[in-house]
């Protein structure tokens, strides 16, 4: 009776507004109560007491369905039958309801019968318990509904491979003709309601087997609005369900009829979209599963095609897309012909009126995907050639009407043309030239323009075996301001365009001024692709060439003695961005630098040196600065070396004066870089770097939360990473160490995964180190060991507590404690005890604890399993 009122006093709370505490106190009382061994009588007797309130009976209800599947165990043997009718009495005693009850009800007994093989006839059980009363037939159709869902979903039911496919087999298969001819029974039964045909339909989703005397039944369902979508699920279900066809020939030959007498409903249905969305399911999903047989018995089936094509032909664009994934699409392009590829064309076409919606926009914005998709199968099927000739001729049947002709009209077929780009044979010399001619005529509209400038685009690989049209297509580009194209045009045809690069050169110093800033990003991507197939020695000329254009501008706004504007900072910001985009496309010209680039290195350093000095509390003008010095370091390579300790050194006084995190991840990348050189300079800029960033973090985190800091850690952790892995000396033998361990230890209450996941193999890269192995000799490895354990002495019980809040990264975690515990066993067996008495049992039963403890204690720590921890 105590633990009933306790279970009555947890409830309660949930039904008042308390506050955040006794929320968690009565959910972890609720979790530790669902798992003891006293749950199962108190709930029982919760379930039978009328005066219980609802919630307490549904929560007994769900506490049996849990307990079926995770404490099973705890019941005898002799017991497990007895449970199996206390559990149908309570299902009879909650016949009526509530329906959550009974639901959790079933699945509990759902999952019971798996697992209780001397229940030889369970579905026989329920049937003759519920099944001849009418007033309790719904409970025994909610049983059939679950059970197979239970069995093939609830992956937690501890069975093995062998028992699940002994007992499925039992439950599901040797019951299916019964089951079949009792809901044909039910369904055919004078009176039978349609909350009981819908209770039917949904059972048969689940069992999906085959019976004539259902499908009559499931095909009427099909003329009531109210069981219409029901009955369309369950027909879409039987006929995906027969897809292995040789095997189901017997069930196909019941369903197929039945399918093809729906196509005059299209007709006498085509006001009601609904009803139309629903023909269209049945239809594409028959064409998908039976296409082999259209294929073997096209005279047959073909119906179901011609039934797919008026679905297609629907004026509604969330029904028209239904029918694209059809199986049979080839043969349904087929019966089109080219007519087809017009009406897909049609479909494609920009409503006339502005799409008052975003949703609405998105919405046609993903139909003309499905659109493109389809009109690639009609190159496949028809023909490029063909495809691409018929778009041609409704451009110029528009361009003939003149003026009358609207722009949707034009822009169509264009986006047509556009998405047939990609089966276009690059050697063609029909179709692609008649349509890069006729580029020039179309008219001004910038939708059309767009659209245009977006078949160059998808049409280069076939410019480059056509250089001759180069020339107007850049023009084009040019006179449109729209240069996102630039790029692929001159990524595949880059070796054509070498000759163009002064041309671009006077573009983007006119034109390009007035460029907005992704489209000039484009521009200058595209050039960089130019610049990548020239020989080495132009290559770097002509990096050069267009690179100084944009340090002049750094370099005056260093020296500018009046304050500059924001407008004139942000345009230094836009043209650092540009810098990063060409030098990442162009990358490194190797160990051995062109002659015109030999001195680059130092005089481009010491403009941003000066640069960054002046202008690094400016946050965005800092992350564009340190952005363009990651590719820059590629490109230069080792002849880096000599500017490293300057860049470390400005990348640490900068950090110290602003605090943010860009500075450090330059710097990490010029460790992993350089950590290896041995020069003393660059490593004492490395133990300066380390020392003095990490007590700038630590005095941030004094004013700062670790939450708010984010960016800061993770670029800090990484750096770490970097430090730890290639200069051990420095990291080890650092007074930063232990602070650096403590600052780590901090990441790992963030909700940032990526920046805890980082933390985890920093920790696993300290305590797995290669000074704990004897098979790398390492004079300093004693050194490095007694660091490493005295700061795991003085954290490790702090770290072990950590872990029990973090469990995203279990196999790190696993790895982490089985090394502390073989370096520190002692420590662990005083520290463990302690944690687990701190972790809630929300995420650990008391029970599982103290297992947990007993294996620790008469076993060894670092033999721990993966399902131990």
């Amino acid at each position: 009776m105590d633990s009933i009122q306790a279970l009555l006093s947890a409830l309660e709370v949930f039904s008042r507004a308390p506050d955040k505490v006794s929320l968690e106190n009565a959910n972890s009382w609720l979790q530790d109560f669902q798992h003891s061994p006293e749950a199962w009588s108190t709930c029982n007797v919760l379930l039978l007491s009328p005066d219980a309130p609802i919630a307490a009976k549904l929560f007994a209800a769900q506490t049996f369905r849990s307990k079926v599947t995770y404490d099973l165990h705890q019941v005898n043997a002799a017991n497990l039958l007895p449970l199996r009718d206390t559990l149908i009495a309570a299902l009879v005693e909650y016949h009526a309801g509530p329906k959550a009850i009974i639901t959790q009800l079933c699945l509990a007994i759902a999952g019971l019968a798996l697992q209780l093989p001397a229940w030889d006839n369970a579905v026989q059980t329920m049937i003759e318990t519920f099944g001849t009363n009418p007033a309790t037939v719904p409970v025994l159709l909610q049983f059939l509904k679950v059970l197979p869902e239970e069995l093939t979903s609830n992956t937690r039911i501890p069975v093995t491979d062998d028992e699940y496919r002994d007992r499925s087999a039992k439950l599901l298969a040797a019951n299916s003709r019964q089951v079949v001819d009792l809901l044909s029974m039910y369904n055919n039964a004078s009176g039978v309601t349609l909350a009981v045909q819908n209770q039917i339909l949904e059972c048969l989703r689940t069992w999906v087997v085959a019976g004539e005397s259902l499908f009559d039944g499931i095909f009427e369902a099909l003329a009531s609005d109210l069981l219409f979508d029901s009955a369309v699920d369950v027909i879409c279900e039987f006929i995906h369900e027969t897809q292995e066809v040789d095997d189901n020939m017997s069930v196909i030959e019941l369903i197929v009829p039945r399918i093809i007498a729906l196509r005059p409903k299209l007709e006498e249905c085509k006001e009601d979209p609904e009803k139309i969305r629903g023909f269209a399911r049945i239809f594409a999903e028959a064409g998908e599963t039976y296409r082999l047989l259209i294929v073997r018995h096209t005279e047959t089936f073909y119906p179901i095609v011609e039934a797919i094509g008026q679905c297609s032909a629907y004026p509604d664009l969330d029904i028209v897309p239904i029918t694209f994934p059809s199986g049979c699409s080839q043969l349904l392009l087929e019966a089109y012909k080219l007519s087809q590829t017009s009406s897909f064309v049609i479909f494609t076409s920009l409503p006339t009126r502005t799409l008052c919606t975003g949703q609405e926009a998105d919405n046609f914005r993903s139909f003309r995907h499905v659109m493109g998709d389809t009109l690639k199968d009609c190159c496949l099927v028809l023909g490029t050639d063909a495809c691409l000739l018929n778009a041609y001729g409704l451009v110029t049947v528009g361009l003939s009407r003149g003026a009358s002709v609207s722009w949707q009209e034009i822009e169509a077929p264009l986006f047509a043309m556009r998405s047939m780009g990609a089966e276009v044979d690059p050697s063609d010399n029909n179709a692609v030239p008649k349509i890069m001619d006729l580029i020039p005529s179309l008219p001004s509209h910038p939708k059309v323009r767009y659209a245009a400038l977006l078949i160059i685009s998808r049409y280069t690989e076939w410019v480059n075996r056509h250089p001759d049209y180069i020339s107007f297509q850049l023009q084009y580009i040019s006179a449109g301001f729209e240069d996102s194209d630039d790029e692929h045009l001159c990524q595949d045809c880059k070796q054509h365009l070498t000759d163009f690069l002064p041309t671009l050169h006077t573009f983007l110093k006119t034109t390009g001024r007035k460029l907005a800033q992704d489209d000039r990003l484009q521009v200058y991507e595209a050039i960089a692709y130019v610049i990548s197939a020239m020989p080495m020695e132009k290559a770097a000329e002509s990096l050069k060439t267009f690179s100084l254009d944009i340090l002049s501008q750094i370099h005056n706004a260093a020296g500018q003695v009046t304050p500059i504007s924001k407008q004139e900072l942000k345009d230094i910001g836009c043209g650092l961005e540009s810098l990063e985009v060409m030098l990442h496309v162009v990358g490194p010209f190797g160990d051995h630098l062109p002659i015109a680039c030999q001195n680059s290195c130092r005089e481009a350093w010491s403009i941003f040196d000066v640069f960054i000095a002046k202008f690094a509390f400016d946050y965005d003008t800092t992350e564009r600065t340190t952005r363009v010095l990651r590719p820059a370091l590629a490109l230069f390579g080792r002849s880096a070396l000599p500017i490293a300790p300057a860049v470390l050194s400005r990348m640490t006084t900068s950090f110290e004066a602003t605090g943010f995190s860009a500075f450090l991840w330059i710097a990490g990348k010029f460790v992993g870089r350089f950590g290896r050189e041995s020069e003393p300079s660059l490593q004492r800029s490395f133990q300066m770097l380390f020392e003095r960033s990490t007590n700038k973090l630590l005095n941030i985190m004094q004013s700062k939360a670790t939450r708010d800091i984010p960016d800061v850690l993770e670029d800090y952790v990484q750096m770490l990473l970097q430090l730890e892995d290639v200069i051990p000396d420095v990291f080890y033998q650092s007074s930063a160490f232990p602070l650096a361990f403590r600052v780590s230890m901090a990441t790992l209450g963030l909700i940032h995964s990526d920046i805890t996941f980082a933390a985890l193999d920093l920790f696993r890269g300290i305590v797995n180190h290669d000074c704990f192995s004897h098979s790398t000799p390492n004079p300093k490895n004693d050194l490095y060991a007694t660091a490493i354990k005295t700061v795991l002495e003085k954290e490790g019980f702090d770290l072990i507590g950590l872990f029990t809040q973090w469990f995203d990264s279990v196999s790190s975690v696993i790895s982490i404690f089985r090394s502390i515990s073989t370096l520190l066993p002692s420590q662990i067996l005083a520290w463990l005890p302690v944690v687990l008495q701190q972790l809630p049992a929300t995420s650990a039963p008391n029970e599982a604890k103290q297992q947990f403890l007993d294996r620790l204690l008469t076993g060894h720590p670092g033999k721990l399993e993966t399902d131990d921890v």
